[in-house]
């Protein structure tokens, strides 16, 4: 299979029990949270059997995946001591958001991911028995006391907040680099999406926001957020920011705003989209 030309987003059909005769599988491996991929001038693919023999890499789990185009795909945990094999190298995650298609880079993220659930659930964190696999769906069961334990997605908002044509944007404290974006945070128990938009922007910048509206979600693996899109329209308040959090946050003008995330991220779709509307006098 020519993995350049595979439309991931379309011919991806996920699964969790493998087919009884697996022809031509393909491997995405994970080492300690970085990914195996082929030296640094050719573009990254799963791994074939034989490439995956010829690695050398002791395999401690495997998880099946899904069919890609009709070819079983995967996810294979092996040593995190393991050495590079010769003409691979191991990265992080973050190193594939800008170096693959959009949709690859989710389902290297969804490996990720089900690598780290399952080396994070072999013992029941309710009795510490051992766990065993379902074969039904994704889960672990406790062979003891029978709690069974699902991959774990934490839902967090992401919120463009505008005032007239003004959009709000923020600093991180940790930030590396003069990079604003928009505000986000994770939902707490109990609260509604919407709770958690008003919430979030009152503890950060001490403002309150109207008219929530969805646009959108993203999966977001670091390491396992569902980001869930809005844009909010400025009811009251002036910046007040919180300094754990932020080290600056200031309204700027929709065409003249400072370094903007990338359009990769749904940070840069909401301030996209909010751009387009403003160009044409929507707000």
């Amino acid at each position: 299979m020519n993995w350049q030309q595979v439309d991931f987003k379309s011919s991806f059909l996920s699964n969790t029990v493998a087919p009884v005769d697996v022809q031509n599988p393909h491997y995405i491996v994970v080492s300690d949270g970085e990914i195996l991929g082929l030296s640094a001038h050719e573009q990254w693919q799963p791994l074939s059997e034989d490439e995956l023999r010829w690695s050398m890499l002791e395999i401690q789990s495997s998880h099946f995946l899904g069919l890609m185009a009709d070819i079983p795909l995967f996810a294979v945990e092996v040593n995190g001591e393991a050495e590079e094999p010769e003409g691979y190298y191991f990265e992080t995650l973050w190193s594939f958001l800008s170096s693959v298609d959009i949709d690859l880079f989710y389902l290297i993220g969804r490996a990720k991911q089900i690598v780290e659930w399952f080396q994070t659930h072999r013992y029941c964190g309710q009795c510490g028995g051992d766990t065993t696999s379902e074969s039904a769906d994704r889960s672990r069961k406790c062979k003891d006391c029978g709690l069974m334990f699902y991959p774990r997605l934490s839902p967090s908002i992401i919120v463009c907040v505008n005032k007239g044509q003004d959009i709000l944007l923020a600093k991180n404290v940790n930030a590396r680099a003069n990079f604003y974006s928009v505000l986000a945070g994770f939902v707490e128990p109990g609260e509604s999406i919407e709770e958690t938009v008003r919430r979030e922007v009152l503890e950060e910048v001490g403002i309150t926001v109207k008219n929530i509206t969805y646009f959108g979600s993203q999966s977001w693996p670091f390491p396992n957020s569902l980001m869930l899109g809005f844009h909010a329209e400025y009811d009251s308040g002036e910046i007040n920011i919180q300094e754990e959090e932020l080290s600056d946050a200031q309204w700027f003008p929709f065409n003249a705003l400072p370094n903007p995330p990338a359009m990769i991220s749904i940070s840069g779709w909401l301030i996209q989209d909010f751009i387009q509307r403003a160009e044409a006098g929507l707000v």
